[in-house]
């Protein structure tokens, strides 16, 4: 198998030195050659090895290869794309979810990992680099997997992660500020997006939000809608109960975004022809992905973690939960990415939310203390506090609660990790909650 993570290479494996962003797979070829690889394709280098070729551009190498090997193993495999801002991750997981509960087979690959036949696996980007990818879809082909739904981040469509590729649907969520440490502006941001969009095959099928600005963009010759305004219309909403086209679903899930996720997954059954009381039932039953408004109850109040990392994301999640209950909000932001929202982030948490802590996420390279600095500089109340360390942060929330009380952790949801000065050190704020109150 060709190989492009040294770690990875087994014996017999043919290893690849690509350049890629935050390194060169040439540095690793002596670990690919200790591992036991077979043959080395690189563009430089002299070392005592046998089988080693040299071409001008492993990059276009390794594209050749996918087109001439990849392609036709994995061509008949059903796939679904969504891409937007936010609800990528839960509008798959749902669908992941959906399919397998009426018996068709479904792998799931994004932000979370990868999903197939119940078991998952670690995936390091959202999309993931092009030969991991397509290795992970032939992988759905030896298990006999039908359909794939995955998440298509812009920045997979600007490195062209997913080429070749031809969709079944193509899904747009909505279009918010972020990442725009890479895009620099929102048109760019949104010409990414738009990527997908023409990778349709021809009977292929566009799903999108109406009600989101930037829909008119994903509209292509054969579209469906979604939205207050769509052809499929959500209306009727009260707590966990909606009607599309004045049909009552009822859901575990929380927040009225949540609907506009939840809608995607109707429409994908209603194309597959499921009768409307199976896909009633799939709604009821189907459960948020890991990280997203999981929630864990504490005496008689509520912790929820939330990956919420956007301006309009975190806005959305306060306001899905805020009601009578007193909300105290935990937030942080990443270092080295988008330092414009974070003023916007930090301010729509203060105003939505009864209380504040602002605290770390991943630092990366920056001083934490500098990124909360930039999240509190529109604030005009003092109804916070900062503590940098997110575990003494989660702690000091958890023992504010009341009775009846919510707190929401933001920002990092399913992740495992804190990311700081290059090292990724272990940390989930499940566990850092789940450890505090169990010594209880």
């Amino acid at each position: 198998m060709l190989q492009n993570d040294s770690r990875k290479v087994k014996e017999g494996d043919t290893f690849i030195a690509l350049k890629g962003i935050n390194g060169d797979g040439h540095d690793y070829i002596l670990d690919a050659i200790n591992r036991g690889c077979s043959k080395v394709i690189c563009e430089y280098g002299n070392y005592d090895y046998d089988n080693i070729e040299i071409v001008d551009s492993t990059k276009e190498y390794l594209d050749s290869y996918i087109k001439n090997k990849y392609v036709d193993i994995v061509k008949n495999l059903k796939l679904i794309g969504i891409t937007g801002t936010n609800g990528k991750t839960t509008t798959s997981f749902l669908i992941y979810q959906a399919l397998n509960n009426i018996d068709i087979k479904c792998a799931y690959i994004g932000t979370i990992g990868f999903y197939m036949d119940g078991n998952k696996y670690d995936n390091i980007n959202t999309t993931p680099d092009i030969l991991s990818l397509y290795h992970m879809l032939i992988e759905c082909v030896r298990n006999d997997i039908e359909y794939v739904v995955m998440e298509v981040s812009s920045q997979g469509l600007y490195y062209n992660r997913v080429k070749y590729l031809e969709f079944d649907y193509a899904i747009f969520t909505n279009l918010t500020q972020d990442h725009l440490d890479f895009h620099k502006t929102m048109d760019e941001y949104l010409k990414c997006k738009m990527k997908l969009f023409s990778m349709l095959k021809d009977t292929g099928v566009s799903i999108i939000n109406k009600d989101d600005e930037y829909y008119k963009y994903f509209i292509t010759k054969n579209t469906i809608s979604y939205g207050v305004s769509g052809d499929y219309k959500i209306s009727d909403i009260n707590n966990n109960s909606f009607k599309v086209n004045n049909i009552m679903y009822n859901t575990k899930l929380i927040g009225n975004y949540n609907i506009y996720n939840i809608c995607v997954v109707i429409i994908i059954l209603e194309l597959l022809n499921i009768d409307s009381n199976t896909i009633k039932s799939v709604v009821s039953s189907i459960n948020c992905a890991p990280g997203r408004m999981e929630r864990i109850n504490y005496k008689d109040s509520t912790i929820i973690i939330d990956y919420a990392h956007t301006p309009d994301a975190v806005e959305k999640v306060i306001k899905a939960v805020k009601g009578d209950n007193r909300v105290i909000t935990i937030i942080g932001c990443g270092g080295n990415r988008d330092n414009s929202k974070r003023k916007y982030m930090g301010k729509i948490a203060l105003t939505n939310s009864d209380y504040v802590i602002y605290t770390t996420d991943n630092p990366r390279y920056e001083d934490p203390y500098d990124i909360i600095l930039d999240m509190i500089q529109l604030l005009d109340s003092f109804n916070y506090e900062i503590l940098v360390n997110r575990k003494k942060a989660i702690i000091k929330g958890i023992q504010m609660l009341k009775k009846g009380d919510i707190l929401l952790i933001l920002g990092k949801g399913h992740e495992d990790y804190q990311e700081i000065n290059g090292v990724k050190y272990h940390f989930s704020d499940s566990e850092a909650v789940l450890d505090y109150i169990n010594k209880k």
